[in-house]
């Protein structure tokens, strides 16, 4: 059965976050909420964590993963950024876009495209991700809580307790969450290609 953990949406009780991190670090299961909707969250290392986001979602191998990110520096240690990427990711991070590019040697073979070697990252504009990014002190793997058969993520933390409560670990609630998942981004290519229109606007990536 889930543990249900209420935060503060603007001051997170440190105490609170401290047992979220640690919790990650325990190979737990998270549900969150983002600036775009729930996600799933576990840490990079927790292979199981990997497996079971895989089920809930009913997605195969070649899904692209997410890196949620801190910030731009600790992007730049994750994937290989030239500089009209650099630019186009500075100018609306922290924000709704997931961006996907080639992925570096810190990153997990599993966690990457299989044929690509591609891998999503993202920066986000949430008070209770960064203050979890800060204390884990490392990227979160994560994907957005789209359920099979939905096409926009889950919103209340309630709700994903009574549907998900033995497939997660622990469920987050710290306020209203958006219902509009991240923009995609491929990043990978000479071409930006939108993969998906969310809530970041597409526009400045369209040729």
């Amino acid at each position: 059965m889930a543990r249900y953990v209420d935060i503060h949406p603007d001051n997170p009780q440190p105490r609170l976050v401290s047992q979220l991190v640690e919790a990650l670090r325990d190979d737990q299961l998270i549900a969150y909420p983002t600036d775009s909707g729930y996600a799933l969250g576990a840490q990079l290392g927790n292979r199981d964590g990997r497996d079971r986001i895989l089920r809930i979602r009913d997605l195969d191998d070649k899904h692209h993963f997410t890196l949620m990110c801190s910030d731009f520096a600790q992007l730049g240690q994750f994937v290989q950024v030239d500089n009209a990427s650099f630019r186009a990711i500075k100018a609306c991070t922290p924000g709704p876009y997931t961006f996907i590019l080639p992925a570096t040697r810190e990153v997990p073979r599993r966690l990457m495209h299989p044929k690509k070697r591609t891998v999503g990252v993202r920066i986000p504009e949430h008070t209770l991700v960064q203050a979890l990014l800060a204390e884990l002190g490392e990227p979160m793997l994560t994907s957005t809580l789209i359920l099979p058969g939905e096409s926009e993520p889950r919103t209340m933390g309630w709700e994903i307790k009574e549907e998900l409560d033995h497939q997660v670990d622990i469920v987050v609630e710290a306020g209203e969450s958006p219902a509009v998942p991240t923009t995609v981004v491929d990043l990978s290519e000479k071409v930006p290609e939108v993969l998906r229109v969310g809530a970041g606007d597409p526009t400045r990536f369209e040729s």
